[in-house]
């Protein structure tokens, strides 16, 4: 029962207020600043002036937020430019959750594009808006302002010839007494001629005539002043407060629709925004843990299988020369794996200068792998050539519809002289007849690369393994203060490349062929090249003794990967002599972390080595 009074009293008490508020506005129609401020024309003159300041400071708040939005939307946009993925990173292009990240970044861009929107329509519609208002506002205020004063202005004049006529009529009614008591006192006086009190009679009269003129001036000026103040008070200046009332109403009216349209250019724009919110959730949502450690496999996978067991060697039964060789191979190898596993704290890969001295038994790829992609595992190698062998399929039924097209264009001019000399096109036709025959000759090459590799029988164990095996079976590799190879009587003696002037490493990769290089893999050895490997690798196992001194001849900026700058006239240790790639590799003590190791020219220093 209380719970329904209470309810039936709040619903009373809602209705008396919104009867309430609707009489309030019926009676705020009815009333004008006219009739009901008459008399605060200076508190309204403040009121309209502070009306328009509080426009202006909106239109001041929208282009602090339009600075905001357009900072906010550049802000975004150098965002997502800064985590594009690099050109190294396209491969991993391939995972969803790379995928996502694209898509995201996507988004993002988009969310930047409608702030810019945003940005640009409170630019262009409100505040250009709200500026021409509120200088509409002050101009007509100005005006209200001047005619008002000018009406204030002639209602003091008038009322100023009311107070100068009535002081008139004052003093002629004075005088007009006194001249009356004057001749009173002369016409009673005996002593006085008739011609004096004459006289005062005359003077009498003339004073009484001028309090009747003032008189009538007073009562002439007073109804004026009576008719101006009425029609002032009544007419003319509510007329000019009507017109500060409709400016104010105006100025509040204009505010209402700015902040409402200001509302609705974020509403407007606020349906993208949801759709890249929903973009960003289905870029989430699309990725696919399985589907990513699937492509890992399909990337990384090598085809090859695990190492067997490692067999018992009985030293009673073996060479002890060979013991010991098939030992240091076998306790070396356990510091590498399989080609693109290696670790990069510890071993490092050292190629030709600038690929000049590289050798030249497989040309190298943009990427530095060989042509024929035999430097990687079989499964991997397939993959490579299937899609090379895709992309220059592409490129050749490009190229065959840029042919036919030339050639029907060469037709057509062939047909009408008019339109175009045909041999105009002959010069393009013949170059692409010439791509298009190379693209053939090079899906042909890369075709028999592929037949070839899916030919070749899959390893049973690693090259590593495999280069073990060869290194305790047929050639053994030594390295130290220089090489000896051991070769096996029945192994074929093929040219030592990896160890030539040709194959020689450039420092700019930080390693190179020295007296610390891995068994096997300084020199290349005729086995490293029967599984198409001719790379070699430096395995920084301790810190390298000095073989001399040298003094830098003239200064050298280190400008690439592996070589480090000297002044001239600067001491350095030699640790590694130049090994005929024109570099010698030093060392300089360093207060921060101890030694800085790098590579010189030769020719810029003066070496003393020890004996």
């Amino acid at each position: 029962m209380l719970a329904l009074l209470a309810s039936g009293s709040s619903r009373s008490s809602s209705s008396n207020k919104l009867a309430e508020s609707e009489n309030a506005a019926q009676n705020s129609s009815n009333m004008s600043w006219g009739t009901e401020l008459w008399d605060q024309n200076e508190n309204l003159a403040i009121h309209t002036n502070r009306g328009i300041d509080a426009l202006d400071k909106y239109a001041n708040f929208l282009r602090d937020r339009v600075a905001i939005e357009t900072e906010y939307a550049g802000k975004l946009r150098r965002l997502v430019k800064n985590y594009q993925p690099k050109k190294k990173e396209e491969e991993d292009n391939e995972f969803t959750s790379m995928q996502a990240f694209r898509n995201l970044l996507k988004e993002v861009g988009d969310l930047a594009g409608q702030r810019e929107v945003v940005s640009e329509s409170l630019q262009l519609q409100i505040i250009a808006g709200v500026t021409l208002l509120s200088k509409t506002l002050r101009e007509e205020r100005k005006k209200c302002l001047s005619d008002g004063a000018t009406l204030q202005q002639n209602l003091t004049t008038q009322l100023s010839s009311l107070d100068r006529a009535k002081r008139n009529y004052e003093k002629a009614y004075r005088d007009s007494e006194k001249a009356v008591d004057s001749y009173k006192r002369a016409d009673m006086d005996l002593n006085l001629s008739r011609a004096e009190v004459e006289r005062y009679k005359n003077v009498m009269t003339s004073k009484i005539q001028q309090s009747d003129d003032a008189k009538n001036e007073y009562a002439n000026q007073l109804q004026k002043t009576n008719n101006l103040q009425q029609q002032h008070f009544s007419m003319l200046l509510p007329a000019v407060l009507n017109r500060l009332q409709e400016l104010d109403e105006k100025r509040t009216r204009g505010f209402r629709e700015f902040i409402v349209g200001a509302a609705d250019v974020e509403s407007s724009v606020a349906p993208i925004i949801a759709r890249c919110m929903e973009g960003i959730v289905k870029a989430g949502e699309s990725i696919n843990e399985k589907e990513d450690t699937f492509k890992v496999i399909e990337r990384y996978q090598s085809g090859f299988t695990p190492p067997r067991d490692i067999p018992f060697e009985d030293l009673s039964k073996c060479d002890p020369d060979s013991v010991q060789d098939s030992h240091y191979s076998n306790s070396t190898s356990n510091h590498l794996t399989m080609r693109g596993t290696i670790s990069a704290n510890k071993l490092k890969k050292r190629v030709g200068i600038f690929n000049l001295f590289g050798s030249n038994k497989n040309s190298l790829t943009a990427d530095g792998q060989k042509e024929d992609f035999s430097d990687l595992p079989p499964n991997q190698r397939r993959k490579k050539l299937q899609g090379k062998i895709a992309e220059l399929t592409q490129n050749i039924a490009q190229e065959t519809k840029a042919r036919d097209g030339l050639m029907k264009m060469k037709i057509v001019y062939e047909a009408n002289s008019s339109l175009g000399n045909p041999m105009t096109v002959e010069g393009q036709l013949n170059e692409s007849e010439h791509k298009l025959e190379k693209l053939k000759v090079d899906l042909k090459k890369y075709q028999g690369f592929l037949e070839k590799a899916s030919q070749v029988p899959v390893a049973t164990s690693s090259p590593q393994a495999s280069r073990n095996q060869l290194q305790n079976g047929h050639r053994t590799s030594r390295h130290s203060n220089g090489s000896a190879d051991d070769h096996h009587d029945d192994g074929d003696d093929q040219p030592d490349d990896a160890g030539s002037l040709s194959s020689s490493a450039s420092p700019e990769s930080g390693l190179g062929t020295s007296h610390t290089s891995l068994p096997g893999s300084g020199q290349g050895s005729a086995n490293e090249n029967a599984i198409g490997e001719d790379t070699y690798y430096e395995t920084e196992v301790e810190t390298l003794n000095p073989l001399g001194t040298c003094r830098a001849l003239y200064p050298f900026e280190a400008s690439s990967e592996g070589s480090i700058p000297m002044n001239e006239g600067e001491e350095l240790q030699v640790i590694e002599i130049d090994q005929g790639d024109g570099w010698t590799r030093v060392r300089r003590a360093n207060n921060s972390n101890g030694w800085d190791e790098g590579f010189v020219p030769t020719s810029y220093i003066e070496c003393t080595l020890y004996a």
